[in-house]
């Protein structure tokens, strides 16, 4: 098995604590999954191939990379009937939505950022949304919190929340952590989210699949998809 982002920083003595306790079993998919895309928006990744500095909050190369499998994904999820959601986190350019956000972080009023209405906050066209797909905007990290995604969850029968985009550290990792407290098998697809800071990235995804969600290599995630579409 090749070396996961979060290896490298656990020591015997941890790796000793998740064999006592058991941790990182894995829940597996269920029988109808659901494809969740955190906030893959412009302001997220900027432009492909560029690195000018516009986009103060972009992912940049590492986002992109990550994009492209989110891409793959979608497309194995509506071959096999799923349901694709896309968030998009969007602020009032005057800040009046922005909450307790605002005091650990300014309120960016440029067209680069996620202001509502600017180039910034659009959904990246390189994803969709394709017919069928469902767009919604959220206001806080967690996909959940205060949007309408659990019924559309529940309407559709979905027992598998298959989570991609980003920042794995902050929104895709509130999510997840939702997702799993609301009882649905939930997947963090490993190559299809992504993150400003390596180091970020990696401790979330163990942090992750430790105890609340499976990370699982989209090549895996591919098959399964494929499996359904064929059966």
């Amino acid at each position: 098995m090749d070396e996961r982002e979060w290896d490298r920083y656990l020591t015997d003595a941890d790796r000793a604590v998740m064999a006592r306790a058991r941790f990182g079993r894995r829940m597996g998919f269920g029988r109808r999954p659901a494809l969740l895309a955190i906030d893959c928006q412009r302001y997220m990744v900027g432009e492909r191939g560029v690195d000018d500095g516009r986009y103060p909050s972009s992912c940049g190369p590492i986002g992109w990379a990550a994009v492209d499998q989110v891409a793959r994904l979608a497309h194995a999820a509506r071959s096999a009937g799923a349901p694709v959601f896309f968030t998009r986190f969007t602020l009032d350019p005057g800040g009046s939505d922005i909450g307790v956000y605002g005091r650990k972080r300014d309120l960016l009023q440029r067209e680069d950022w996620c202001l509502d209405g600017t180039p910034g906050a659009e959904l990246l066209p390189e994803l969709g949304p394709e017919p069928g797909d469902v767009v919604f905007v959220k206001k806080k990290p967690s996909g959940f919190f205060g949007t309408p995604l659990l019924s559309y969850l529940v309407d559709r029968g979905v027992d598998t929340v298959i989570v991609v985009g980003g920042a794995t550290s902050n929104c895709v990792r509130a999510t997840v952590f939702d997702s799993s407290s609301y009882n649905f098998r939930t997947i963090v697809a490993r190559e299809a989210v992504f993150d400003r800071i390596p180091i970020s990235h990696a401790v979330s995804l163990f942090d992750m699949d430790r105890q609340f969600a499976d990370v699982v290599g989209c090549d895996d995630i591919v098959a399964y998809l494929e499996g359904l579409a064929a059966g």
